[in-house]
């Protein structure tokens, strides 16, 4: 689990309110990110009341203006945690009125591509460069396998060789959302492609089980801004444009093996 250190005046108070929250179970980790954010804006403001108060809060707020509305919303819902919290031993803190949710229609809706498109994104990762090296191999069963299980990029990077069991076809997912663990069947198309690839990534690099299943060229676990480039690169020559001002995103892989799934399933039962 990643330390996220607190340094202004308040930190303390931080400290305490994060790990009374993760008594009750949770992690806290994606929280506690956020009241960094704002330890360090405290910090650099210079702020060393023993108490929060209005016009240190609304500051904070306004720095976030530039934020998507759901972002801004997380943010304001921990600071209003943290208020709530420091009331209990300090009578005067100021407490923030609570303010509308995001609505759903400004979230991004997601772009679901056609089968066509999908194929002809793993084709292109066979020109990625260098074309003789593990890199083409990589992409292509990376984002294959995006599509075929419905993983989330950061649970398919955190993979590593001793979580594909290809005897029962399926993968072990040590810790996805909220941290929890599963196992995620695999077709026997999906199978095979990943012992191929297993097998020209340890010709190339012997590595023990506990190893990073997908590299990068210098050999270490591949990045999530690397593969962002890569799928940026792909989609740009396979002509798949922006719709509404937004392009696809890695995580529309996801959005889309759902839809044709139940696509599927629906074919199959008319």
């Amino acid at each position: 689990m990643t330390t996220f250190a607190f340094c202004s005046n308040m930190a303390q108070r931080f400290e305490r309110f994060v790990a009374l929250r993760r008594l009750s179970g949770t992690d806290y980790q994606s929280q506690n990110r956020l009241l960094v954010y704002f330890d360090n804006f405290l910090a650099k403001e210079h702020f060393n009341e023993p108490c929060l108060n209005r016009e240190i809060v609304q500051r904070y707020l306004h720095t976030l203006s530039h934020l998507h509305p759901r972002t801004r919303y997380n943010r304001f819902s921990v600071i209003s945690q943290f208020c709530r919290y420091l009331s209990r031993f300090e009578p005067f803190c100021y407490t923030p009125e609570p303010i509308v949710s995001a609505k759903s229609e400004t979230s991004r809706i997601p772009y679901i591509f056609t089968k066509t498109q999908i194929l002809d994104l793993l084709a292109e990762t066979a020109n990625l460069q260098p074309q003789h090296s593990l890199r083409p191999h990589t992409y292509r069963t990376l984002f294959g396998l995006l599509y075929t299980t419905g993983l989330r990029i950061g649970e398919a990077l955190a993979l590593n060789i001793k979580d594909f069991y290809p005897q029962s076809t399926r993968l072990h997912i040590r810790e996805g959302k909220l941290h929890k663990s599963r196992w995620v069947p695999l077709s026997s198309s999906t199978c095979a492609t990943l012992e191929n690839y297993i097998h020209k990534r340890q010709n190339l690099m012997p590595s023990a089980d506990n190893a990073p299943l997908f590299i990068s060229l210098r050999h270490s676990r591949l990045h999530r801004s690397t593969v962002y480039q890569a799928f940026c690169v792909l989609l740009k020559k396979c002509g798949i444009h922006k719709s509404k001002g937004h392009g696809p995103r890695i995580h529309d892989l996801r959005h889309t093996f759902a839809v044709h799934r139940l696509l599927n399933w629906c074919a199959i039962s008319i």
